[in-house]
């Protein structure tokens, strides 16, 4: 029983050291051949969790057989339970949070409909210039077109109505605030 639990112990925390140091360039070498390992329909049984689950196991099981004069099928029980335990409080208390606060800074040009931007380069009545706007944390820059066919001067500001699908131009007018 010892080895089991020994097997586990060393297996999951050999895992992690692996998974922490070569795991990206694992994943490049081998060219996504060890993808196969992600369960994308149960997020709780990410690799991580399960290397967790096995390494609490044998931990569990070790102390328990040494420190207590537990049965085996006793102490193998008593180890799955202090196992599930903690792993579920780890995913709970720290691998959700994490998926949670995630950002991404990237955006679909649809989406700028409604937003407010300023004219960088003046906008001709028949004809393309420049407006930048805020998206997120930062400031992006994007080609606009007057919706109303009328000149927009630098520094004024706009609101973007419409954007043209095929090439992805602002279609801005003026406001004021």
């Amino acid at each position: 029983m010892e080895t089991l639990f020994l097997s586990c112990l060393f297996g999951g925390v050999l895992f992690a050291l692996v998974s922490v140091v070569l795991g990206d360039w694992l994943s490049v070498a081998l060219d996504g051949a060890l993808d196969f390992l992600s369960v994308d329909g149960i997020r709780m049984w990410q690799p991580m969790t399960v290397a967790g689950w096995i390494t609490t196991f044998g931990g569990a099981g070790l102390l328990l057989k040494e420190y207590t004069g537990l049965g085996t099928a006793i102490v193998m029980v008593l180890a799955c339970i202090v196992a599930q335990l903690l792993t579920l409080a780890f995913y709970f208390l720290y691998i959700r949070p994490m998926e949670r606060s995630e950002n991404s800074v990237g955006y679909s040009v649809m989406e700028l409909v409604g937003v407010i931007a300023e004219v960088l380069t003046p906008v001709p009545a028949q004809g393309y210039g420049e407006v930048t706007l805020r998206v997120g944390a930062s400031y992006t820059h994007h080609i606009a077109s007057s919706y109303e066919g009328v000149g927009i001067a630098a520094g004024a500001k706009v609101v973007v109505v419409e954007v043209e699908e095929k090439e992805g131009v602002l279609q801005v007018a003026s406001i004021e605030l």
